[in-house]
């Protein structure tokens, strides 16, 4: 049996209008794939990445530091792929 990880990483928000409804959305979509417990968290707050709903509260404006918390077996994987969505501007540039 696979072992449970945790991995914690911070990445900041590099396309213009922050983390709004199409970047959340991808978000979702990227975590739904994994058994992981994914959350993403600013200044205390934290919340699932599977929830679109919570993902818009985070007010995740350009410039932003957001933290990405992965406990799972698949954790590494679904790492590898939010961090591209970070990197890559969520495909808006």
């Amino acid at each position: 049996m696979a072992e449970k990880k945790t991995i914690n990483r911070e990445f900041k928000v590099l396309n213009a209008y922050g983390l709004h409804a199409r970047p959340a959305a991808l978000i979702v979509k990227a975590a739904g794939k994994y058994s992981s417990d994914i959350f993403i968290g600013k200044k205390g707050l934290e919340v699932s990445a599977k929830s679109i709903m919570g993902l818009l509260t985070m007010e995740g404006h350009q410039g932003s530091m957001i933290n990405v918390r992965i406990v799972g077996v698949d954790a590494e994987e679904a790492l590898a792929e939010i961090q591209e969505l970070f990197e890559k501007k969520f495909f808006e540039e």
